[in-house]
């Protein structure tokens, strides 16, 4: 049987379609540019949206009654492209523009799914996720958890993107400086001294668990601190925490703290969190301005964001810092760095779980104190249900400060034994 259009049936699927755009978000046609979508492709729920050039970036939510995925895509334009619906969860594309660097498509769900896998392709020319099917129960739970982002690769993160508008937004002049943190322990100034950081803070939560709420910055906290009474009870070293409430500090006053109180090593303390959620395990980084891999550039441009509010950037470069070159003794540091990673992961591995690879490098604003060895410390995945709840437990948190001070009474034996100085009590 054939089923044909008449004027009556176009003139009202012409007016569902145009009262469906507005409800996703009041979307406004705009002329076509560079970067138009060309197309959205959907095979056995796998999604490829394509652009005729090169897009900034993409993220995605989910919209109830009508169950719906919209995706903003930033630096394109609606287009003429096609869809080919094959067989999944997508019984409707459509497409408008929010404003006029950003365009809108709206997938109308045939069946309540989520988005899993979502990436940028390496040319910035299209973007791709999967579709898992899920209950009515987890779909309504995940709508309003906010906005999926599509991650771009390590070859696009170097490239500066084209800046249309800029505003210019006053701040205050920056402080004359932070009061320095206690130094905790052993009283003795040849002792060596560890300072610990606790990632992100105040404003900044970090990483969000998005099944239970867990924050990276609290977690954080809770580490380092249990780090501190470890290194404490030890007394073979002096400690100081960077932070030791929820306060918000910018990456250069965290090693800047370090290199005031003239530390022997900087730990900073972070907990990953993937689209993945099976992805788990521990990963230490080091200073390196080539990022050892693409998941190292992501983390790399994610925490290096961490002095921006709005848009706008509140870690100046200071003068003694941003004149110091790379040289020999950075390279040193560097060298220590790398040593006391895998040593990290030696001491710590029958406490803390490790990723296989488990040390990587990349260019980290908070690693490149040049006088002071640096490691960046992931203890786990946040997003993973094992790893969050291992990171929030007391039980865990002794464990992970067992393993670190390990790690750091080793290093500075090994560094005592070299120097041929005696052996500390």
């Amino acid at each position: 049987m054939k089923f044909g259009w008449t004027a009556e049936a176009h003139g009202l699927h012409k007016r569902r379609m145009f009262l469906g755009l507005a409800l996703a978000g009041m979307i406004v046609a705009a002329p076509g540019s560079a970067g138009g979508i060309a197309g959205v492709d959907v095979r056995d729920d796998h999604v490829v949206v394509r652009f005729d050039d090169r897009v900034n970036g993409a993220s995605a939510f989910l919209l109830d009654s009508p169950r719906r995925i919209a995706l903003d895509i930033d630096g394109a334009q609606m287009g003429r492209g096609h869809f080919a619906p094959g067989r999944g969860s997508i019984s409707a594309v459509r497409q408008g523009q929010l404003n006029d660097d950003t365009a809108r498509v709206v997938l109308d769900l045939a069946s309540p799914a989520t988005l899993g896998d979502p990436q940028i392709a390496a040319d910035g020319k299209s973007l791709s996720f999967s579709l898992q099917g899920v209950s009515d129960l987890r779909f309504r739970s995940e709508v309003g958890k906010g906005r999926t982002r599509f991650d771009a690769p390590a070859d696009m993160a170097a490239r500066p993107q084209k800046r249309i508008h800029s505003i210019s937004v006053p701040i205050p002049a920056a402080a004359r400086g932070i009061a320095l943190p206690p130094v905790e322990g052993a009283q003795d100034g040849a002792r060596p001294l560890v300072v610990i950081d606790a990632g992100h803070g105040g404003h900044d939560p970090g990483a969000i668990n998005k099944e239970n709420g867990k924050r990276e910055k609290d977690v954080t906290l809770a580490i380092a601190q249990a780090i501190r009474d470890q290194l404490v009870k030890s007394g073979r070293v002096r400690v100081a925490l960077t932070r030791d409430d929820d306060k918000f500090l910018v990456l250069q006053e965290r090693y800047g703290i370090a290199r005031k109180l003239g530390a022997d090593l900087f730990i900073s303390v972070h907990a990953d969190a993937a689209e993945n959620t099976e992805a788990h395990g521990a990963t230490v980084y080091t200073l390196s301005e080539t990022a050892s891999d693409r998941e190292a550039a992501r983390l790399a441009a994610r925490e290096n964001k961490a002095d921006i509010i709005n848009g706008v950037n509140l870690g100046g470069q200071s003068g003694d810092v941003s004149s110091i070159l790379i040289d020999l003794t950075q390279r040193e540091s560097m060298n220590i760095s790398a040593s006391f990673a895998r040593l990290l992961q030696r001491e710590a591995t029958p406490f803390v779980p490790f990723r296989s690879t488990y040390h990587r490098f990349a260019s980290l604003m908070v690693l490149k104190a040049p006088d002071t060895p640096s490691v960046l410390f992931e203890t786990g995945y946040i997003s993973n249900a094992d790893d969050a709840a291992f990171l929030s437990s007391r039980e865990g948190q002794g464990k992970i400060a067992r393993g670190v001070a390990r790690a750091i009474e080793v290093h500075f034996a090994r560094k005592l034994a070299m120097q041929g100085g005696p052996a500390g009590g």
